[in-house]
């Protein structure tokens, strides 16, 4: 009985043994994925904050030369947006509001170049980045 028990359950035990050994390659195979993915997406957008960030700092610096009204509101809108970059958690890849946050700074950073008339485009494709006034 125990021979044909053996026969029998065979493939039972293939399929189990195979099983495990598919989900533990699988496993190993879906993390590396993840990693590679995780670092390319966090690239982008600490290229693309990053591109927002020096296009403040840089108005800013040229607009400290003027004092009126009109300026006075668009260094509010500079002050910001840089406020809001750098309270960005970059460390923190868990934040539940990444993506939140990082629409209000697209948004913020839409309204200051429609304060200094500035035509912007920022293009996002799987091989560049690229911002174009």
């Amino acid at each position: 009985a125990d021979l044909f028990d053996g026969i029998v359950m065979a493939e039972q035990r293939f399929h189990g043994e195979g099983y495990q050994e598919g989900l533990a390659e699988g496993s190993h195979a879906g993390m590396a994925e993840g990693r590679r993915h995780g670092a390319l997406h966090g690239a982008r957008i600490s290229s693309e904050i990053g591109s927002y960030l020096g296009f403040a700092l840089t108005w800013r610096c040229l607009l400290q030369k003027c004092i009126d009204e009109k300026t006075s509101k668009k260094m509010r809108a500079l002050d910001s947006l840089i406020g809001m970059i750098q309270k960005f958690p970059y460390k923190d890849p868990t934040y539940d509001k990444l993506q939140e946050d990082l629409e209000k700074i697209r948004g913020k950073f839409k309204q200051v170049c429609s304060m200094l008339n500035i035509q912007v485009d920022f293009r996002m494709d799987a091989e560049r980045s690229s911002l174009t006034f």
